[in-house]
């Protein structure tokens, strides 16, 4: 059975991609908490991040350091928070968070509403900047 991730990135499910490659795969979050907030999963499907084998693993952080840098140059932020949850959805994952102060992590905050445009527009802009670093 694929979780949502799995069918998200393989194209089954529509998403706001910001970067891919073979192994991995980083869009934004539907139900943001700052503009950019972005989730990198690795395609390999692994319930919870821990029980990466290590290869996978330091790839998974490489490739979200990528995605960090890349959203960093877009999104007006201090610095690019990680926040590792793993509770909603059963596929290893990191959440990217663009921040200007702690307060920014918070989960139980209400979450943004952004229209589908500016989503999409977001989304275009980290992608061209991941592009360029790549």
């Amino acid at each position: 059975m694929s979780t949502i991730f799995s069918k998200i990135a393989s194209g089954e499910i529509p998403s706001y991609k910001v970067a891919a490659d073979g192994d991995y795969y980083a869009f934004l979050d539907i139900n943001p908490i700052a503009k950019g907030h972005t989730l990198v999963i690795p395609r390999k499907e692994v319930d919870y991040l821990f029980d990466l084998d290590d290869k996978t693993l330091s790839g998974l952080w490489l490739f979200a350091q990528k995605a960090a840098k890349a959203i960093q140059a877009v999104i007006p932020c201090k610095r690019v928070g990680v926040a590792v949850l793993g509770l909603e959805v059963p596929h290893a994952h990191i959440h990217l968070i663009p921040l200007s102060s702690e307060a920014d992590v918070d989960f139980k905050k209400p979450k943004l509403k952004l229209e589908k445009e500016e989503l999409e527009s977001i989304a275009k802009a980290i992608a061209a900047k991941w592009e360029s670093k790549t």
